[in-house]
């Protein structure tokens, strides 16, 4: 095809059932981090919660975002195509498509929609096959159902965030199920790893949490651990990937290795 790029755009979504595991901060800096080595990246905030795009833009232009017309409801409760919806963040190769509040409402206006589990997979069609991006991350909402089942249809892969403390695996295993259910209608749906994080070395909680998931089979688990560091909540309170806040905290170099890793983990799996 005229003007197209060889490159090839791989979507990985994050998702846990369980909130509190980490999975958005995981996305943001996971992206930012990408992005800092080079890759050109999309991150897609599908979360009423709108952290994704806090991550990287101050409170009331998230608000403008949600309350106006380019976001990710407004573009999915009318079947648009995605890329009218991208805006670029402050940062080099790195574009996001924001959140509204109205998310809240989204599995009532997929309800009477044709091949529903599908929308948002042909709203990211142009944008894939115009391989402008290397990666589109995708924040999914901590809950299972028809517009997580959506974001895992749109993706080539899944990555589980697992937070390191007694309650971090509570409905791991529906979390499993419901991805087998999903590859019904997607069957070339990978789950990439699971991440360890918020890991605090002073407890026993991340070797616990890593033996349990070693007894589910054919699941990967990333070398990459995320540990607990106070700078991650100071650079979101500043709207902030940690890498930018300050590059020489321990969870940037952290977020830095993961990211080099799941872009391993996704050239080993082609």
């Amino acid at each position: 095809m005229a003007g197209r790029t060889e490159k090839e755009t791989k979507t990985i979504a994050f998702a846990n059932n369980k909130g509190g595991s980490g999975k958005t901060t995981t996305c943001a800096n996971v992206g930012y981090s990408l992005s800092a080595l080079g890759k050109k990246v999309l991150l897609v905030d599908g979360d009423m919660q709108l952290n994704l795009s806090l991550s990287f833009f101050e409170e009331e232009k998230v608000l403008e975002f949600a309350k106006g017309e380019k976001n990710l409801y407004n573009a999915v409760r009318e079947e648009k195509d995605l890329a009218d919806y991208v805006v670029h963040t402050p940062y080099e190769r790195l574009d996001l498509i924001p959140s509204s509040t109205l998310m809240s409402g989204i599995e009532y206006e997929l309800f009477t929609k044709w091949q529903r589990e599908l929308i948002l997979s042909r709203g990211l069609q142009k944008i894939k096959d115009r391989g402008e991006y290397d990666y589109i991350l995708i924040d999914a909402p901590p809950t299972l159902g028809g517009w997580v089942m959506n974001i895992l249809c749109a993706s080539d892969y899944v990555i589980l965030p697992v937070e390191a403390s007694p309650w971090g695996l509570f409905g791991v295993a529906n979390m499993f199920e419901f991805l087998e259910n999903v590859k019904r209608l997607s069957p070339n749906l990978q789950l990439l790893g699971v991440v360890i994080t918020k890991l605090d070395a002073r407890k026993n909680y991340g070797r616990q949490t890593m033996e349990i998931l070693n007894e589910f089979e054919e699941v990967t688990v990333f070398g990459t651990v995320v540990r607990v560091d106070s700078e991650i909540e100071w650079a979101q309170d500043n709207s902030r990937p940690v890498m930018v806040h300050k590059k020489s905290a321990r969870s940037a170099g952290e977020y830095l290795e993961l990211a080099k890793e799941v872009d391993k983990n996704v050239r080993r799996s082609r």
